[in-house]
Order: structure tokens, then C-alpha cells, then sequence
């Protein structure tokens, strides 16, 4: 019927729209409830000094996005010298001496720093992969390479992937293959993950990959 396939039709311009403006009032919500929770706990310890001071700024709405974003902005510029890099050391010290505590933020850090550093191999290259079973292929990412005493159990040479689910490739499965089993792509990332997302309904643009020997 021409009304069904003008309201899907519709529904596929609007959806896309909908959910990208959902997910940033989401976080602009959260940004400004940590901020408002941050502005109560100044007032609880001094509010004698800063109840009218800081009042005002719990009305005005987005204002939390502001503000952390400049407050990641500054502390990006300031350990990119000696002296923040000096001052990065003391704080990561200080966090990896309390017990407890130490276990969290290493783990938290260790990934953080393997997936956003410039230099690192998380998530640089999509790759096609046999899975869950020899025959049955899926999109994965190459997230490293075995290391330590891990590496010394396998024999040949690993790849390290990730193996995300669909519709959301925020949850997935950590692989160690074969790296001649392993179908290295050349589309992007971003076109990867597009794919995965969308259940193969939308094809990358980039040339395909080249089987291995």
C-alpha cells in the first residue's frame, strides 16, 4: 500500500534525527545533574559564601555541557607539557596507592587510554572473521595483539578482536585468532560499524577486503 510505504519511508528521514537529538539531551541531563550535584556540595561546605553566589547557575539549563567541556578542554592543554604530565604522575600515584579504589581505575584507565590514545591499535582496523563457527563470517575489530604470558601460549602469530553484538555493538565477545585467519577490510571503521549496527541493510562504500593465503 503507497500509505505504509510512505509512512516507513518517513519514518526511516525521522528516526535517525530523533534518536541522535534523544541520546544528546540524555547526556546533556546527566552533564547538568553532575554539575548541579557539584554546585550543592560547594553550597553544603560554604554556604554562607556561596548560596547567593552560586544559586543562579542551577537555572540555567545546558550550562553543566559548558562547562565540562571547558574543563576537558583545560586539562587536555595542560598535561600536554612537562609540568601537567609532572602533575598527572602525582594524581595517578595518589589514585593507585588506595586500596580498593586502585583495582577500578587502573582497570578503567588501562582500557581508556588503549582505546582514545592517538597511538594506539583499538579499533584502527575492521576485520571479517569466522564466527561462532568455521563457515559463518562476521565484522570484528582489531583491538591489539596477544602479549605477556598469554602469547606465550599460543603458537604463530594472534590478533587480539572484538567481535561486537547487533544492534548494539557496545556489548560483544574478545577473541584471540589466527592472524592468517583473519580477512583484514578496508573500509573504515566508521563505515564497519555502520554496518554492524544496521544488520548488513546498509553496505559500506569502501572496496572489500582481501582473503588471506
Amino acid at each position: 500500500m503507497p500509505i505504509k510505504k510512505y509512512l516507513l519511508t518517513g519514518l526511516l528521514v525521522w528516526l535517525p534525527l530523533a534518536i541522535t537529538i534523544w541520546v544528546l539531551l540524555w547526556l546533556v541531563g546527566i552533564l547538568d545533574a553532575i554539575f548541579g550535584m557539584l554546585l550543592s556540595g560547594f553550597q553544603a561546605l560554604l554556604p554562607a559564601v556561596t548560596g547567593a553566589l552560586l544559586e543562579p547557575l542551577h537555572h540555567i539549563p545546558g550550562l553543566g555541557v559548558v562547562l565540562v567541556f571547558s574543563g576537558l578542554l583545560i586539562t587536555g592543554s595542560l598535561v600536554t607539557n612537562v609540568a601537567g604530565r609532572w602533575w598527572l604522575a602525582q594524581w595517578d600515584r595518589l589514585f593507585t596507592h588506595i586500596p580498593v579504589f586502585r583495582t577500578i581505575y587502573n582497570s578503567v584507565k588501562k582500557v581508556s587510554d588503549t582505546l582514545f590514545s592517538s597511538n594506539g591499535n583499538a579499533f584502527r582496523t575492521a576485520l571479517l572473521v569466522q564466527y561462532p563457527r568455521a563457515g559463518s563470517w562476521t565484522i570484528a575489530f582489531q583491538t591489539g595483539a596477544p602479549s605477556g604470558e598469554v602469547a606465550q601460549h599460543l603458537a604463530g602469530d594472534h590478533v587480539s578482536v572484538y567481535v561486537p553484538t547487533t544492534p548494539n555493538p557496545t556489548s560483544g565477545f574478545f577473541l584471540l585468532l589466527p592472524r592468517s585467519e583473519v580477512i583484514e577490510l578496508t573500509m573504515s571503521v566508521d563505515e564497519a560499524l555502520t554496518y554492524v549496527i544496521s544488520m548488513g541493510s546498509v553496505p559500506p562504500t569502501s572496496a572489500s577486503g582481501h582473503l588471506p593465503k
